[in-house]
């Protein structure tokens, strides 16, 4: 999971390069973004459920092959339209790496402790996701040709974890369908849910993965303005680190947190998430950069703590028949939450300013988070389906 994802974040730190190497307007890097989302969204809903069916390891090693094809095409891209096919494989590669990989850490955990498995999912994401920002960076900013090089480790990463894979043979699950057998449901877009006396927790699981996303998709984009009023460099390796940054910090208090109970887990990250919001509107008002690194870790904690909870609950509800489908039901909220609010706070800052609209999404999310953190604390505590 961890290979797979990191070639999923690579690009991030590599926009401004590619907006000077071709003339992009940032619509453009918009348009690229929702590219990659598309590609995400659509492999949750029409492949998701492929895990349950035949197993995580073979869809595991098909994302791979496929997150590692599109990273070298990215490397060898020559137009914008090439680019962007290279982002909607990357996308639908990442939904299928992230359900299966999910499912294969907690089918393999033989604890049966479900924090542990979660902890060490939500960890491998985190952790992923984090290096491919910083690896691409830091290759950009000291490597020749970055746009090209920065692209490398993924490629030979991945092409090891393919190997890796296939050298691994596991029984086939018990749920799983018989070689050769696809049905067209398998294929349909399906929104799956638990049984209805476990819809609420699963409900707060899936809302604080938007709120997740959402609160750390504004910070990406606005931290790296902030590290460069707080450290003299400046490029690629500065702006990878900043958006790493926030979740190396999330692996670290989810790889703390692995004791706490999943209820203690989702109220506190909820209520943290909250208080977050609060503290980058004023960080907006003030630009103080020790401000701003009290809401980075803020932020970092409760969404460790959120994620954390959030995987957890997933587990506790699913059953063999149904864990990546429900899985990739929290995955596709979650990602809405990286696509509705950028695409909000875009429009607002382009009618009432940037300022107005931090200040109109962080309230918005205060109270959504405000309101899940005290629905959490009214849910009885679940036990595993």
């Amino acid at each position: 999971m961890c290979v797979g994802v990191m070639g999923t974040a690579l690009a991030s730190p590599l926009y401004p390069l590619y907006q000077a190497h071709w003339g992009l307007q940032p619509s453009h890097i918009t348009g690229i973004y929702v590219a990659y989302m598309f590609g995400a969204l659509a492999s949750l809903l029409f492949l998701g459920r492929l895990s349950d069916r035949f197993g995580f390891l073979p869809v595991l090693r098909h994302g791979l092959v496929l997150v590692t094809a599109g990273v070298l095409l990215s490397a060898l891209a020559w137009s914008v339209a090439s680019f962007v096919v290279s982002r909607v494989l990357i996308g639908i590669a990442s939904g299928m790496i992230t359900t299966s990989a999910s499912i294969g850490l907690t089918q393999l955990n033989r604890s049966r402790n479900v924090m542990r498995a979660s902890a060490m999912t939500s960890f491998a994401m985190a952790l992923g996701f984090g290096l491919g920002p910083l690896v691409g960076g830091v290759m950009a900013q000291w490597v020749p040709q970055p746009l090209v090089t920065a692209y490398a480790p993924s490629v030979v990463l991945g092409g090891l974890a393919i190997y890796a894979l296939h050298q691994v043979q596991l029984p086939r699950p018990a749920s799983a369908a018989a070689p050769g057998r696809f049905a067209l449901h398998d294929w349909l877009p399906r929104i799956t849910l638990p049984q209805p006396a476990l819809r609420r927790p699963f409900l707060i699981a899936s809302l604080g993965a938007f709120s997740t996303f959402g609160i750390f998709g504004l910070y990406a984009s606005l931290a790296p303005s902030f590290m460069a009023l707080m450290v003299p460099w400046h490029g690629p390796a500065v702006s990878g680190l900043s958006i790493a940054m926030i979740l190396f910090l999330s692996a670290g208090f989810q790889w703390l947190a692995r004791p706490v109970h999943t209820k203690t887990c989702a109220i506190a990250g909820l209520g943290l998430l909250a208080v977050c919001n609060f503290l980058l509107i004023a960080t907006t008002y003030t630009n103080l950069p020790l401000l701003f690194v009290l809401s980075v870790l803020t932020t970092a904690a409760g969404h460790g703590l959120v994620n954390l909870a959030g995987i957890a609950i997933v587990n506790k509800v699913a059953g063999p028949q149904n864990r990546s489908g429900l899985l990739s039901t929290y995955l596709v909220v979650g990602y809405l939450g990286t696509i509705v609010p950028i695409l909000g706070v875009g429009w607002l800052s382009d009618h009432l300013g940037l300022t107005v609209a931090i200040v109109i999404f962080c309230g918005a999310m205060a109270l959504l988070t405000g309101a899940l953190a005290w629905l959490a604390h009214r849910t009885p505590v679940i036990e595993q389906a």
